[in-house]
C-alpha cells in the first residue's frame, strides 16, 4: 500500500481484518485473503459470507493446497517458501507481501524493480553482526518499542517480539514515540527505529533519549545519532531488508535470554482456526 501510493496508483487499496471487512460494502471491491494455514476462521467465515451474497471476485493467497478457503475462492494462489514449522512465521510473511506488490506494479502496467539484488541484501541483514551491547541492551529491556513508517515493518517486528523474546512490546505509530508514550516510559525500556525520518531524530533524542534515559537504537541504510544496525539500501525493497534485520536483532536477544524460539509457552501456529 506504501508504495502503490507512493507511485500514485488509481487503485483504492486497504487492509482490514476479516471480521470487519464483513461490515463494509465490499460489491465494488476484489477481495484477498491472506492465510497461511487456510484455515483462518476470520477470512474463511468473510469468504463464506461473501460468496453466498454473490461475490465473484475472491482470491485466496495460503502456503498450503486443498485448504478451506481455497474452496471458497474463485482462485488461489500458493506460496512457493514452504510450510512454516515454527510458530513466528517469517519467510511467509515477506513473500505475501512480494506477491502483493509484484501483482500491484503489474496492473500499474510495470515490474518489480530491484528484485534481482534483494536476497543477497536479506541475507545479509539476516547474518550481519549485532553488537553485543545492543542485544544486552534489548535482552534487559521491561518493553521493546518500535517506531517508524506506518508499511508494516515495525508493527510485524513488534509481534514477533512477543513470539521470539517473549517481552513485551508496543509499536509507536506516526508522532506518539515523541508525543505522550514517554509518560510511562522507564529508563530500561528501549525503542528501535526503523528507517527512521531524519528530521525526527533530534526530537527523539529529546524526548526519549535524554528525557526518559532510554536506549534508542535505529535500522537505517545510513549512520544516525544512536546506535545503528546499518543494512543495504534496497531501494524500494528497502523495507525487506529492515524487516531481516528485526528478525536477527529478535533471535540474538532469545538465544542470549536462553529461550527455545520454536517452543512457545502458550502462542498456536494458527490464531484462530476453523474446524468443519
Amino acid at each position: 500500500m506504501l508504495q502503490s501510493m507512493r507511485a500514485g496508483c488509481d487503485l483504492h487499496l486497504a487492509t482490514e481484518g476479516g471480521r470487519q471487512a464483513g461490515e463494509y460494502d465490499l460489491s465494488k471491491f476484489a477481495i484477498f485473503a491472506a492465510s497461511n494455514s487456510g484455515r483462518t476462521k476470520e477470512v474463511v467465515w468473510l469468504f463464506d459470507k461473501l460468496k453466498k451474497a454473490g461475490h465473484d471476485k475472491l482470491f485466496g493467497l495460503t502456503a498450503n493446497t486443498d485448504t478451506k478457503l481455497e474452496s471458497l475462492a474463485n482462485k488461489t494462489f500458493v506460496l512457493s517458501c514452504g510450510k512454516e514449522d515454527a510458530v513466528a512465521a517469517t519467510k511467509s510473511v515477506a513473500e505475501q507481501a512480494l506477491f502483493y506488490q509484484a501483482l500491484l506494479a503489474k496492473i500499474d502496467g510495470k515490474e518489480l524493480s530491484g528484485i534481482a539484488g534483494l536476497a543477497d541484501a536479506f541475507n545479509e541483514a539476516l547474518t550481519l553482526r549485532i553488537d553485543p551491547e545492543i542485544t544486552k541492551s534489548i535482552a534487559n529491556a521491561g518493553t521493546i518499542y518500535f517506531a517508524g513508517r506506518n508499511d508494516g515493518i515495525a508493527e510485524e517486528l513488534t509481534l514477533k517480539t512477543n513470539e521470539i523474546t517473549r517481552k513485551k512490546s508496543d509499536y509507536l505509530e506516526g508522532t506518539y514515540a515523541v508525543h505522550g508514550i514517554e509518560e510511562v516510559m522507564n529508563a530500561d525500556d528501549v525503542v528501535i527505529v526503523i528507517d527512521p525520518f531524519q528530521a525526527e531524530l533530534d526530537k527523539l533524542r529529546e524526548t526519549l533519549a535524554e528525557g526518559v534515559g532510554l536506549k534508542v537504537i535505529t535500522v537505517a541504510t545510513e549512520d544516525t545519532i544512536f546506535p545503528t544496525i546499518k543494512i543495504k539500501d534496497a531501494g524500494s525493497l528497502t523495507n525487506y531488508v529492515s524487516l531481516a534485520a528485526g528478525w536477527n536483532i529478535l533471535v540474538e536477544v532469545g538465544i542470549s535470554l536462553n529461550i527455545d524460539l520454536d517452543k512457545p509457552v502458550r502462542a498456536r501456529k494458527v490464531g484462530n482456526e476453523f474446524v468443519g
